[in-house]
């Protein structure tokens, strides 16, 4: 356990920083690798990690690394526990009363609930791709929750942490990082009643 915390210790902003620098020679590796193992490593610290990669990369490549590197881990986490939510450990997880009546509602608001909850920079991720699996949720509306979802958080995330300290000397300028945040959830509950409508609704509309 201390060795954990010791390693925790040490993922600092400078630190992470000079990790980026110290490697870039391999190009995107390092930072690709970085923001995949937030998915496996829930205590990675999300906003440090894309921060710094915005920093050291630049705003774009930055974004993209990041982009990239979160969406394979959260897909492959999906993958392997749908593979593997039959096996009797899920079982009993998924029958505890709790967990339960959390999986009912997962299933009727799959979308809204991996997407929602992927805008977030500090939240359960391991949790919801987990849940989103177990719940047997389409890989095509997870992918698309996911990859809007985390693209706009890593965004902002980015877009923040690669000029820091343009917003601590004009904080007004997190007013358009807001106004982004509001149109993207408008845009993606008109996805979501799209991506989520029943057979019947469907075939109304090729009517």
């Amino acid at each position: 356990m201390t060795g954990v915390l010791d390693i925790m210790s040490m993922l600092t902003e400078e630190n992470m920083r000079q990790m980026l620098e110290r490697y870039r020679e391999f190009g995107a590796l390092p930072g690709i690798l970085l923001t995949f193992m937030k998915s496996f490593i829930p205590p990675l610290p999300t906003l440090v990690i894309v921060g710094v990669n915005a920093a050291v990369y630049g705003l774009w490549l930055g974004f993209l690394y990041s982009w990239i590197g979160m969406i394979g881990g959260c897909l492959l986490t999906f993958l392997i526990v749908r593979k593997v939510s039959s096996y009797p450990y899920f079982t009993r997880w998924a029958l505890k009363p709790k967990v339960a009546k959390s999986m009912i509602w997962v299933q009727r608001n799959a979308f809204s609930y991996v997407f929602i909850l992927s805008l977030f920079p500090v939240g359960p991720f391991v949790v919801v791709n987990i849940a989103a699996a177990v719940a047997r949720m389409r890989l095509i509306s997870f992918l698309i929750a996911v990859i809007v979802g985390k693209g706009i958080m890593i965004f902002y995330v980015s877009y923040i942490g690669h000029d820091l300290q343009s917003f601590v000397e004009h904080p007004i300028q997190l007013v358009y990082v807001l106004v982004f945040i509001a149109a993207s959830l408008f845009i993606m509950k008109k996805a979501e009643a799209y991506f989520t409508r029943t057979p019947v609704e469907m075939s109304n509309t090729l009517k």
